[in-house]
């Protein structure tokens, strides 16, 4: 068992009979009463982001989890198919489990959170920055030099997003896997 000074992000705990992941945290200590921690924590099940505030020295109960990297293999219906690259062990997962999937292209490595006691898959982490190339968007107007003016793009996995008026058909970008934004051309 851990208490609340283990408390930081990443962690994983057992609460209300779900497993929880800790996004965000902050040990409060006021002039008058007892500290306290206030949290940010994520449901691995639901994906659901609650508040929570635990009393200082709370006992918490932590999980451990294991972090292994694995291959995209394919896409088959809703579900997607993984590779472990050392022991080339395949595992199969919910395509609701993965935020902004259709970001993935075959053959990139993601981070599978596996609960270490029943060996479950818990999350998916993309990488943080992903380079796909545009296979749809509308040519740039000119003389549209507005700031910020953006358009919708097919990337080559078949995911929209959002891009600048200069970005055209064959350019490399940089996408953001989180808040599924451009980031950058690529140079050729």
């Amino acid at each position: 068992m851990a208490n609340t000074s283990d408390i930081k992000n990443g962690l994983c705990l057992n609460y209300n009979n779900d497993i929880f992941k800790v996004v965000e945290f902050l040990h409060v200590k006021p002039g008058k009463g007892p500290a306290f921690v206030r949290t940010k924590l994520k449901s691995l099940t639901t994906g659901k982001v609650i508040d929570n505030t635990f009393s200082a020295g709370h006992k918490i109960d932590a999980v451990r989890v294991e972090r292994r990297t694995y291959q995209f293999l394919y896409k088959e219906a809703e579900d997607y198919n993984f590779m472990n690259s050392e022991t080339y062990e395949q595992v199969m997962i919910e395509g609701k489990m993965i935020e902004n999937g259709d970001l993935l292209k075959d053959g990139q490595n993601v981070e599978i959170l596996f609960h270490a006691e029943n060996e479950t898959p818990l999350t998916i982490d993309l990488p943080q920055y992903i380079t796909l190339k545009i296979t749809y968007t509308e040519p740039g107007v000119k003389g549209n030099t507005a700031t910020n003016v953006s358009k919708p793009a097919t990337v080559e996995t078949g995911a929209e997003v959002k891009v600048p008026i200069f970005i055209n058909e064959g350019d490399q970008i940089k996408i953001d896997s989180k808040t599924r934004s451009y980031v950058e051309r690529i140079k050729k």
